[in-house]
């Protein structure tokens, strides 16, 4: 089995290292502290990711928008992490909506809801 690192796997070896992280010492990664500091912490570092993304790409700058996507990706996985998920989730819900409308799955998630 080859060792190489692909970029088709990188989402499932970060995930896997966020999980390594969940309870580590806050004081051996910035991850560990975005676990420690919370929920709130994390959404913070999400929504300013978000908004550096938006204006990457209102600017057009190619370059900044993969940066800024990476860490959107990147804290999302931390906030996935937080919760006791992980990419394999998501995966898993999108292939669930595979094929389907996104107006026939959002009325589907509508008429769920209380």
């Amino acid at each position: 089995m080859s060792t190489e690192r692909t970029s088709s796997d990188i989402l499932d070896r970060l995930s896997a290292t966020l999980a390594a992280r969940r309870h580590a010492d806050p004081a051996s990664s910035y991850t560990a502290r975005l676990f420690a500091r919370g929920p709130d912490a994390i959404l913070k570092k999400i929504g300013e990711e978000t908004a550096e993304l938006i204006m990457a790409s209102k600017d057009g700058k190619r370059d900044e928008i993969v940066y800024e996507a990476a860490d959107v990706l990147f804290h999302t996985l931390v906030l996935l992490g937080f919760h006791g998920l992980s990419i394999d989730d998501v995966r898993q819900e999108l292939v669930r909506r595979e094929g389907v409308s996104g107006i026939e799955e959002k009325n589907a998630r509508q008429a769920t809801q209380p």
